[in-house]
C-alpha cells in the first residue's frame, strides 16, 4: 500500500473548499436579493395597493363624483409603546374623489420622550390603490414630550378610478388601520432627553394642512 504524498495537496479538500465557496456565494447572493426586494416590494404595493397599501399625492382629485363612500379608522399599537393612541372620529362618510381631513390622538403618559412611527393599510385590499394620502402623520417620525397629547392631522380622498375597477367598484366600506412602533429618539432629542423635564400636559394640533 502507498503513502500519500504530502507535498501534493488532497483532492478531497479542494472540493470541500470549493463547495464552502459556493456556498458562501449563494448566502451573499440570497442577501443581496432580499435587500434589493425589500425597496421593490415596496413600490409594488404602493403603485397597485396589493396587500392593503394607500397611494400618495400632491393635490386633489381632479373630478368629484356623487356616489358616496364610507371611510372606518382603527388605531393600534404595538407591544411596548407606551402612548395611547386613537380615531378622534371613527367614521367619515364622503364623495369619492372629494378630499377631506381626520384626525388621530396620541397622548405619552410617561415621563420620558417617546418617538414613534406609524404603519397603515387599508382593507379591503381591492381599494387600498385608491385610497389616496395627500398628508399624513404617517410619513414622518412623531416625537411626543411627557405628558404631551396631539392631535395628527390625516388629508385624503378615493381616487374617483375606483368605480372603474371590477373588484373595487363594489366597496361601500374602507377601513383604514394604524399601528404605532416605538423608535429611537432623533440624535438632537435624544440629548435633550437627558435632562430633566416637566410633564407638558398640553394639547395641540400638529402638521395640519387643511385642504382646498
Amino acid at each position: 500500500m502507498s503513502t500519500p504524498d504530502p507535498r501534493k495537496p488532497d483532492p478531497r479538500n479542494r472540493a470541500a473548499g470549493r463547495t464552502a465557496l459556493m456556498l458562501v456565494g449563494v448566502v451573499v447572493t440570497m442577501g443581496a436579493l432580499a435587500w434589493a426586494a425589500v425597496p421593490f416590494y415596496d413600490w409594488f404595493c404602493r403603485v397597485t395597493g396589493f396587500g392593503g397599501t394607500t397611494s400618495v399625492a400632491e393635490a386633489g382629485a381632479d373630478r368629484v363624483l356623487d356616489q358616496t363612500i364610507k371611510v372606518r379608522f382603527d388605531g393600534s399599537l404595538d407591544r411596548g409603546m407606551p402612548w395611547t393612541f386613537k380615531p378622534v372620529q371613527r367614521e367619515i362618510e364622503l364623495k369619492i374623489g372629494e378630499t377631506a381631513m381626520a384626525f388621530y390622538e396620541a397622548y405619552n403618559p410617561t415621563d420620558r420622550v417617546v418617538a414613534g412611527t406609524a404603519t397603515y393599510n387599508v382593507t379591503p385590499y381591492a381599494a387600498g390603490g385608491y385610497f389616496t394620502k395627500i398628508d399624513c402623520f404617517c410619513f414622518t417620525q412623531q416625537v411626543l414630550q411627557p405628558g404631551e397629547r396631539v392631535q395628527m392631522p390625516l388629508t385624503f380622498y378615493v381616487d374617483p378610478e375606483i368605480v372603474e375597477d371590477a373588484d373595487a367598484k363594489f366597496v361601500k366600506v374602507i377601513t383604514l388601520s394604524y399601528t404605532f412602533y416605538e423608535t429611537e429618539l432623533p440624535e438632537e432629542q435624544a440629548s435633550l432627553a437627558l435632562r430633566p423635564q416637566e410633564p407638558t400636559n398640553k394639547s395641540l394640533y400638529r402638521g395640519i394642512k387643511w385642504p382646498t
